[in-house]
């Protein structure tokens, strides 16, 4: 199974424009509504503008941390991303096989409203080294920079990862 979602992030290039390559070890559920996020799927930004539930399982309990961050790689469009990456969400302090109502809010949920182009929006889980550990917060949303972020909070690779396709949404009703 995780050499599966590791080719999926690699095919769609997740991994080198966001990411090394890692290999998961925890899974985390994305869903909206009763739509779950599956490697590489297209959702109508519409489908995806409230905040998803997000599962953790296979953690530890109480005992570990992690961070949540979502991100689109492709501002202001994929053929141009010279403003990546964009922060849509940041969430530390999610307690194990929790989900991430138990955590702390840093950056509140942003849904995707993609201008030009099919952008990829992103959800990383990282493991803290514990709690209150993730202090060196971004001040702004632009110019997000998941690898920098990572090392500056005493962050390895990440733990879990899925993302999804999304695109204007009048440029998606047409096809």
């Amino acid at each position: 199974m995780a050499r599966r979602l590791s080719e999926a992030l690699i095919v769609g290039r997740v991994i080198e424009d966001v990411i090394d390559i890692f290999s998961p070890s925890v899974n985390m559920r994305i869903t909206y509504g009763n739509k779950q996020v599956f490697n590489g799927f297209e959702f109508y930004p519409s489908a995806v503008a409230s905040t998803p539930t997000v599962d953790i399982q296979g953690g530890d309990h109480m005992t570990t941390y992690y961070t949540l961050v979502m991100t689109d790689p492709d501002v202001p469009g994929p053929s141009d991303p010279y403003l990546r990456e964009h922060l849509h969400w940041l969430v530390t302090d999610i307690t194990g096989t929790t989900d991430v109502t138990f955590g702390q809010e840093v950056a509140s949920y942003e849904g995707p409203r993609p201008n030009i182009g099919i952008h990829r929006f992103v959800f990383l889980l990282f493991e803290q080294r514990g709690r209150q550990t993730v202090n060196n917060l971004p001040t702004s949303r632009n110019n997000f920079n998941t690898r920098r972020f990572a090392a500056e909070n005493g962050l390895s690779l990440p733990i879990a990862a899925v993302f999804f396709n999304a695109q204007r949404e009048t440029a998606a009703r047409r096809r």
